[in-house]
């Protein structure tokens, strides 16, 4: 347990409340069809967060569910496994990591808190593409500003076996490349894609890295991905050269060539390791 010093958080108290839609589960095909893209990540066959695919074999995701939080090891690609839409005990696809990257200068246990979650992201290459054409992968589009309307799609404790989507609720600070929204996220909900509406439909635009507490008002820390994700494809192509493209929408240009959330006491609390 780590204590924070998150000051410029100390504005949340006084923020006004925004209207938010409440957490659905996506239990059916139909309700499911604008999401087939997220999916459930199972690390070592004991943890899961959630993850979306931004290529036909890249998996966008959170650092953090990539070590483990009993020893802060890095958890072997071979661990890690994607169930594509998981829901009631199938999923879309089933696939395993030949190749994981977490953002550089990212590190797990990470005393400030907020330079923690700013880098808060990873990108997982498949070991196959998923190729099916009712399973297009998400755009990027860049942060959105304070306020904005932002949706969110999750596993969560509790929750596990089908995802949940929460169509709207809002980010009410912005710090650089961390978001604070209030949307409603749990253990398992680490990765989880935010997404803004894009014309060829959800565009991803910050990524859930820790559930959070502000004088009793709940949020979620997100990190936001238009300027990290050309990173995190040149650190991977490094590595493992890839072999699908990244949209991005609104002004960001082509990216080429290419378990749930921690606890976070903001400002006076304490967080424990996810997912």
């Amino acid at each position: 347990m780590r204590r924070l010093a998150l000051a410029a958080f100390a504005a949340l108290i006084a923020l006004p409340s925004l209207a938010e839609t409440p957490l659905v589960q996506l239990q059916t095909g139909d309700a499911s069809r604008d999401w087939m893209a997220v999916g459930k990540l199972v690390i070592a066959e004991r943890e899961f967060c959630t993850g979306a695919m931004v290529a036909p074999d890249l998996v966008l995701t959170a650092a953090h569910c990539l070590f483990d939080k009993d020893t802060g090891a890095r958890f072997a690609d071979d661990k890690i496994q994607f169930l594509d839409g998981w829901r009631n005990g199938r999923a879309n696809a089933y696939r395993g990591a030949r190749a994981s990257v977490v953002y550089p200068g990212y590190t797990y246990g990470e005393a400030d808190q907020a330079l923690r979650v700013s880098r808060d992201l990873a990108l997982i290459a498949l070991d196959q593409p998923i190729l099916l054409s009712q399973i297009p992968p998400f755009s990027m589009a860049p942060a959105p500003e304070k306020n904005a309307a932002v949706s969110v799609v999750s596993y969560g404790q509790d929750r596990a076996e089908a995802p949940s989507l929460q169509q709207t609720c809002h980010v009410i600070d912005r710090q650089q490349d961390l978001l604070v929204l209030d949307c409603d996220v749990d253990f398992g909900s680490s990765g989880a894609p935010v997404f803004v509406p894009g014309p060829q439909g959800p565009a991803i635009v910050s990524v859930i890295s820790a559930k959070a507490e502000s004088e009793g008002q709940k949020v979620a820390l997100a990190s936001a991905i238009a300027d990290p994700l050309p990173v995190l494809q040149a650190e991977l192509a490094r590595i493992a050269p890839l072999r699908g493209g990244v949209r991005m929408l609104s002004g960001g240009g082509a990216l080429n060539g290419v378990g749930g959330a921690k606890f976070v006491k903001v400002g006076q609390g304490a967080a424990a390791p996810g997912p």
